[in-house]
């Protein structure tokens, strides 16, 4: 046995801690450990509550224009309002039409990158693709926007380039192409993430056993790879698509305020025209519209494409439906 000093410094430091939690939490309470390591996610959760709780409450309250206070008196005149005017259809149907066409291109450009990083035998490779896939999260958001509005400006390194060969000036900024084009930069990373252990997960072994039954590259792919990663995908999507919702910065750097998202239109509200209920009351549209599309891909789906469902109920469920 080696002398307490001779130990590494990690090893003692977790020594001293785990006495001095046996000292904190008696042995009859160590059965709720699982509950105590919940507690603060459980504090998360309640203060999103909370805060929609107050949201809700502004959501319902008109705005009083002769003091810009909100009045006391309940109403829906701010859903009214939402209803009503045509800008914010528009402004709903244009982010949901974003948020599927950065899903769909994320995810296609996400699943080659993803397949490779992990079947790759080339240690030299998998260290550069986790390094160009991880470089970008060193770099916030709105430095890579305006990294954008360098390269694909009129007089942009893009446009440059395309001049000295006689092409161009084209319009590259401020408009819908150019924001769905940022939104798929900057979720790109985020579907690789969710999509590489779902790959992982399937052993090569599965795939050599597809080719010698007889099946091609391209049949094993797609019946055997892509049906067996659905849960990256199910996963992948759905933070892609949420993060879409609600982005604010690519929209308004890369849009120049002619591609308004409801992100823009809540910060609008709240801050350019300081009416606390509209605001609200789209900030409250767009959460129940994130909330119903994905409980219905759940519901449609199941859990278990996400790896919730404990695999010897998922076993039982096999014998129950043969039986």
């Amino acid at each position: 046995m080696p002398k307490p000093s001779s130990r590494p410094i990690a090893w003692r430091l977790l020594d001293g801690a785990e006495a001095v939690a046996r000292r904190l939490w008696p042995r009859p309470l160590r059965g709720q450990t699982g509950y105590l390591l919940l507690t603060p996610a459980v504090l998360l959760v309640g203060l999103l509550v909370i805060g929609l709780g107050y949201m809700a409450d502004y959501s319902l309250r008109e705005l009083d224009l002769s003091t810009y206070r909100l009045v006391d008196e309940y109403s829906l005149t701010n859903y009214q309002i939402l209803w009503d005017r045509p800008v914010f259809t528009r402004v709903f149907l244009r982010t949901l039409l974003a948020a599927v066409l950065v899903t769909v291109f994320s995810l296609l450009l996400a699943f080659p990158y993803a397949y490779v990083m992990v079947r790759t035998g080339s240690s030299r490779l998998r260290k550069l693709l986790l390094i160009a896939l991880f470089l970008p999260f060193f770099i916030g958001q709105v430095v890579r926007a305006y990294g954008w509005l360098i390269i694909l400006g009129s007089e942009g390194l893009l446009n440059s380039a395309l001049g000295a060969i006689g092409l161009g000036p084209f319009d590259l900024l401020y408009n819908y192409p150019s924001v769905i084009f940022g939104l798929i930069q900057y979720m790109l990373p985020f579907a690789v993430l969710m999509l590489v252990p779902a790959v992982a997960a399937i052993g090569q072994d599965v795939e050599l056993a597809s080719e010698g039954l007889g099946a091609n590259w391209m049949q094993t792919l797609w019946f055997v790879v892509l049906p067996m990663a659905k849960p990256g995908f199910i996963g992948a999507g759905l933070v892609v698509f949420t993060l879409t919702l609600t982005d604010f910065a690519m929209p308004e750097i890369l849009g120049g305020g002619t591609s308004d998202f409801i992100a823009s239109s809540i910060y609008d509200a709240f801050f350019q025209l300081s009416n606390f209920g509209l605001g609200a009351a789209i900030a409250l549209v767009l959460v129940v519209i994130g909330s119903v599309l994905a409980v219905g891909i759940l519901a449609l789906v199941g859990t278990g494409t996400l790896g919730m469902t404990n695999p010897s109920s998922r076993a039982q469920a096999r014998r129950r439906g043969r039986s």
